[in-house]
């Protein structure tokens, strides 16, 4: 099938990008898919991105460019240019990464807007790209200036390589034998990712001070359901300080070397926001709590 076609106010693949061969089932438009069965509340939010046509990714985001493996050897450069970037007319947010004749461009954008709470809950929509070389992702880093990974990363949503399985995590430490206690992980399969179908992605986080080891509690939702614990260790940023990243990574480590096919691949997002409860309410929290896995340590 040919790359998806928003309605005409989005931007075309640029001439020189567009692939010189059928590309790759991809991602249909997103009003054509049943929504969530357990959407995030909509009466408690505090931050609300803004995804209009009228108004600019900047208006949300910063871009974060470059060309130069991005400490995965990936292969994409990151642009600012709108057809790696760009608002729908229904009000989604498309990030598209575009493979064509050698040449890999995408975007990485982050979040102007932090947590700015002690405890709150950070929500969205998404329709995920599935693909060999492919990974897209959903996560938290703490805002400029900051060290990684001591200060801590948040994924929420992360799928590689065609694999249809999120990846829920915790990292405050380097990925190597001496750091194996500092992460926390969880493999949760998401059958028909890039399918077309919206799944709901969410962090629910509580500041708790007075513990001599942990800072707080994590807790990893997908489409209303916890998939994952973590507590929050000493020694992080404050969970306030976090800002939010999307982007689409190409080919590097995480994806074993492997490269798309020419094409186009949307990770679509749409109701992003950060809420001052998650579903439910604190008392939910504290049952999802109870009940939820412990992430892995690596």
């Amino acid at each position: 099938p040919p790359t998806p076609q928003y309605p005409h106010l989005a931007p075309p693949v640029p001439q020189h990008s567009k692939p010189a061969t059928t590309p790759p089932p991809l991602p249909q438009h997103p009003s054509q898919h049943q929504l969530p069965s357990c959407p995030p509340p909509t009466n408690n939010a505090y931050w609300t991105a803004q995804f209009s046509p009228s108004i600019p990714v900047t208006h949300n985001f910063r871009h974060e460019l470059g060309a130069h493996g991005w400490g995965n050897n990936e292969s994409q450069n990151y642009t600012a240019d709108p057809s790696n970037s760009f608002h729908t007319p229904d009000a989604r947010l498309v990030v598209r990464a575009i493979a064509q004749n050698g040449q890999y461009t995408s975007a990485r954008l982050t979040s102007h807007q932090t947590l700015a709470r002690r405890r709150g809950y950070l929500t969205a929509t998404l329709i995920a790209p599935c693909a060999s070389g492919i990974w897209p992702a959903f996560w938290l880093l703490p805002a400029d200036p900051f060290t990684w990974p001591v200060d801590g990363e948040v994924d929420i949503f992360e799928a590689w390589n065609g694999d249809p399985v999120n990846h829920s995590c915790l990292h405050w430490g380097h990925f190597n034998g001496e750091d194996w206690n500092k992460h926390r992980v969880m493999e949760t399969p998401v059958p028909d990712l890039g399918a077309g179908r919206p799944h709901t992605f969410g962090l629910a986080w509580i500041e708790e001070d007075g513990m001599p080891e942990w800072r707080g509690r994590l807790v990893w939702y997908i489409d209303g359901r916890p998939v994952m614990k973590a507590s929050i260790p000493q020694g992080t940023r404050r969970m306030e300080d976090f800002r939010i990243l999307i982007n689409v990574a190409m080919g590097g480590n995480v994806c074993q070397g492997k490269l798309p096919e020419s094409g186009a691949y949307d990770l679509v997002v749409s109701d992003l926001k950060m809420c001052e409860e998650p579903v439910g309410g604190w008392s939910a929290f504290e049952m999802d709590w109870e009940c939820a896995v412990e992430g892995k340590m690596m």
